[in-house]
């Protein structure tokens, strides 16, 4: 097996335990769909800037703030978790709100730079009634926090042992 399929794996599932625990520990919702994609981000460009990691954590705060705002003007009292009838105005609140959400959170990306595509995932999340209380938001937000702060640690950690962030790999 090629090593650095492994070290990306295994790295991804050691940032995503962190927050499994704390998600377990608390029981809230510190672990949620899009936070695999970026996890599995950070693993495979362990490189990545300063720059990059706000960028991670100021598109999930957008995605669910949009989504937050899309679900309580177009689709509140509504949820994802029980699917609509066809052509109920219940399913078209819920895609009103979630294309809502896209449109925010795209823009919102866009005018900031800080565009990351798991974000579009967390607006989703949260504006098709799946997390979609402001409570809820903050945790998505905290999650992602702790996904950057750990990743930073670990890569600034590895950086201090061995002198880079990451290992290179013969692929």
């Amino acid at each position: 097996m090629n090593r650095r399929r492994l070290g990306t794996s295994l790295y991804a599932g050691v940032l995503f335990t962190v927050l499994g625990t704390v998600a377990w520990l608390s029981g809230q919702p510190f672990v949620f769909p899009s936070l695999g994609p970026s996890a599995f981000l950070l693993a495979f460009e362990r490189r990545g800037s300063r720059d990059r990691l706000y960028r991670v954590v100021a598109s999930h705060a957008i995605g669910g703030v949009a989504g937050l705002l899309a679900y309580t003007f177009l689709g509140a009292g509504v949820t994802l978790t029980a699917t609509p009838a066809p052509g109920s105005i219940a399913g078209l609140h819920l895609v009103a709100s979630g294309v809502g959400s896209i449109v925010l959170t795209s823009w919102g990306m866009i005018a900031t730079d800080t565009n990351h595509a798991p974000a579009c995932a967390t607006t989703l999340i949260v504006s098709l009634g799946l997390l979609p209380t402001p409570w809820q938001v903050g945790i998505i937000v905290v999650s992602v926090v702790v996904l950057v702060a750990v990743h930073g640690a670990v890569v600034g950690g590895f950086r201090r042992l061995v002198g880079e962030s990451h290992p290179r790999y013969a692929d």
